[in-house]
Formats: structure tokens, sequence, C-alpha cells
């Protein structure tokens, strides 16, 4: 059964929604309570989620508990070129063994998140590969260099004197082939997406189809509350982070990211977040709010039960400043050595260079006392607490 109270409709179109395109178009089709073909791509390129890539799973996800079709493609020919998005190089080509290994993983997590056996999967190579050169100058001749070129990062290479490979030209005609190929009714991706998004109006016209509506989500901010989210910028909140960590995590990102966190991560309502927002600014304590918003992300990617434990478990050491019972022991040769060398030899944090940053900036303890020289060096002769941060700590035990 295809809903279409105005709650509804209200929610698809604008909780967590930068762009719709077309507004009234998309607004007849969803009242009128046919079922729509909701359109996804990915190209599998990476093999972990996080809350950021969750934001355009959980608008599928509000389409699908509409009753509407989601259709997730995956960029099985796509990816092998590479999305130029955003990017200030070209992708490096991905083989069909590292999407599928990607693929699986990518499932994996992506259940925690929307219903995957709902979903209607489609593969691109089905009806990329087998198009002929002529029907490629066929799409190639609907758009024009100029639409091309004025993309940003293309401008911005050009400028910086970085190639522009011929193929990268194509990725958005493929994309827009893609929904062609499904007669998609919307299609879903983040604002950075936009230009892919509709290159797919043109050419469902081009082949008398009517043209899908576009609906553009936000980027999600990471922990640092300026980049966004990105495992390599070591930013982010994993969706198969341990219940403390993604409650740790989440106490740390700015206060100006609490209602967008609520808003594009949460299934908080919209009338509980308006009341948030103005308990903020009668002057609740944002900390307050936060450990409410880390109890909820908890929660939708684990359990009740593990966000109560994580609260109690930030509690215990963040604020009461207690070192917990129960925390890993982690075996260490005799002998004395750096203690930047000895947090590699472990990986603890992504690099030397980051350890020497958190001792400078007071982030390293040892027994609760700041390591203060970055060429300190340490003998394990008893246990110690090492704690990097605020959410890494182990104790550091001879080993036998």
């Amino acid at each position: 059964m295809i809903k279409t109270d105005p709650q509804t409709i209200e929610t698809l179109m604008t909780r967590g929604v930068v762009d719709v395109i077309v507004k009234e178009d998309l607004r007849v089709k969803l009242e009128s309570g046919k079922q729509l073909r909701v359109k996804l791509g990915i190209d599998p390129t990476g093999k972990d989620l996080h809350i950021g890539h969750a934001v355009v799973l959980r608008k599928l996800k509000h389409f699908q508990e509409a009753g509407h079709q989601v259709v997730l493609v995956i960029g099985t020919f796509t990816a092998r070129i590479g999305d130029p998005s955003g990017k200030s190089k070209g992708r490096d080509m991905l083989t069909m063994e590292q999407i599928q290994e990607n693929l699986k993983l990518w499932f994996d997590q992506a259940r925690k998140v929307i219903d995957t056996e709902r979903i209607e999967i489609r593969y691109n190579h089905e009806w990329l590969a087998p198009l002929t050169f002529e029907e490629l100058i066929h799409l190639c001749s609907q758009f024009t260099m100029q639409q091309m070129i004025q993309r940003d990062m293309f401008q911005e290479r050009l400028k910086n004197d970085i190639p522009i490979g011929l193929h990268e030209f194509l990725y958005p005609l493929m994309q827009g082939y893609d929904s062609v190929a499904l007669k998609a009714d919307v299609e879903i991706g983040g604002t950075d997406q936009l230009f892919n998004l509709l290159a797919g109006r043109p050419l469902q016209k081009a082949f008398d189809q009517q043209p899908q509506n576009i609906l553009t989500v936000p980027i999600l901010e990471g922990l640092d509350g300026h980049e966004k989210m990105s495992k390599s910028l070591g930013n982010y909140i994993g969706i198969t982070d341990k219940p403390e960590d993604m409650y740790g995590k989440t106490m740390s990102i700015p206060d100006t990211l609490i209602l967008k966190y609520f808003e594009l991560a949460t299934d908080v309502s919209i009338e509980d977040i308006k009341d948030i927002k103005k308990e903020l600014e009668a002057g609740e304590n944002p900390r307050n709010v936060k450990m409410r918003l880390a109890r909820e992300i908890v929660r939708l990617y684990h359990s009740e039960s593990a966000a109560q434990e994580a609260e109690q478990h930030f509690i215990t050491v963040f604020q009461k400043k207690d070192i917990p019972d129960e925390i890993p022991e982690v075996p260490v040769a005799s002998g004395e050595q750096l203690l930047v060398d000895l947090v590699a030899e472990l990986k603890l944090t992504p690099s030397k260079t980051e350890t020497r940053n958190m001792i400078r900036g007071g982030g390293v303890k040892l027994d609760s006392e700041k390591v203060e020289d970055i060429n300190l060096r340490l003998a394990v002769s008893q246990p110690v607490v090492l704690q990097l941060g605020k959410r890494t700590m182990v104790r550091l035990v001879p080993k036998s």
C-alpha cells in the first residue's frame, strides 16, 4: 500500500533534503498513489560505511516505508571508471574482483539502515557493457562540451594544470543512462552528485520517457565540524563502531552540528527536533542534548541496552574521570622503547605524527598523568594504563 497522507509526503520531500527537482511534479506523483521507482546508484569503491553514507540510505528508507520501490544500481561498470565529482584528480580504476569484495561488505553494513531484502538490485554492466560505439555517440550528442567543462572540479583542474581524462566526461552520461535502463521516476544522491543526477533527465526525454525527479541530501560534516565525514580524515562515526566508541565520538562533535545530526542521523521526529532547538536557545547545556543524540545513534545501530551501557561507560570514564575496571589488556615485550614507536606497533593511532600531535595537545596519558615529552621512553615492568585522546584506553602489561 502506498502512503499518500500529507505528513508522509512532507517527510519524503523535506526531511534531510536540499534540492527537489521538479518539486510540484514530484508532489503530484506522490499524491497519485502510484508506486514510484526510486533509484540510488552506488560505486562500491570502499569497504566501510559511516553515518555520513547512511544519510542517503535513510532517505531511501523513507520511500521504502511509504511503499515505493527502491532500486539500487551497483556500479559494476561505472566503478571501473570512477566518478570525478568533487575530485581534484582522476580516480583509480577498480577491478571486478575489488568491486565484488567491497560490495559484500557494503551490503553487510547497509542492512543496519535499510531492508535490503525489499530492494531491487541491478548491476549497470548489464546495459552499459553492450553499448555500441554508435549508441555511445548518440548519448554524447545530448550534451555539450561547455556543459561538462563548467563543472567546478574540472575548472579547478584546468586552473592547476591537472589532467582531465576524456573518459571522465562520460561518467554522468552513464549514470543518466542507468535511469533510462531502469525507467526511474526519482533519483536520490548527495548534493555533490547534482550534475550527475540531472544528466538522467535529458537522456530520458531523448528515449521518450518522462524525466525523473531528483532529490539531493546534505553532506554530513565529520567530528571536526568542517570537512565532509571521511574515513581517510579520521573524522567519522562508523556504523559498525563499538557502542562506546560510537557514543564517545558523537559527544565530541561541535555544538553547532547537534540539530543537523538529529535530523540526518536519527529517527527523532522533526517536531521533537524543533523542541530540542528551543531548549538549546533557552540555555540548555549542549552536553546534555548531545548525550541524548549519542543514545539515539547507538540505539539505531546496536540496541537500547547497548546505548544505556555506552552512556554509563562515558559517564564513568570521561565525566567522573575514572578508569574502568574492564579495559583491553595488551602484553608488551620487556625492554625500553619510545612511546611513539610502541603506539605505532600496537596500531592505536593512524600514524606516529598523529601520536606526537596528541602528546603536544595533552591528549596522551599514562595512569591519568599527561605525557609531555614526545621522546618519552617507556619500559613496562608492571601494568600501566595508556590513554590516547578521549576514546582509546588500554592497559599495558608485561609480556610473560
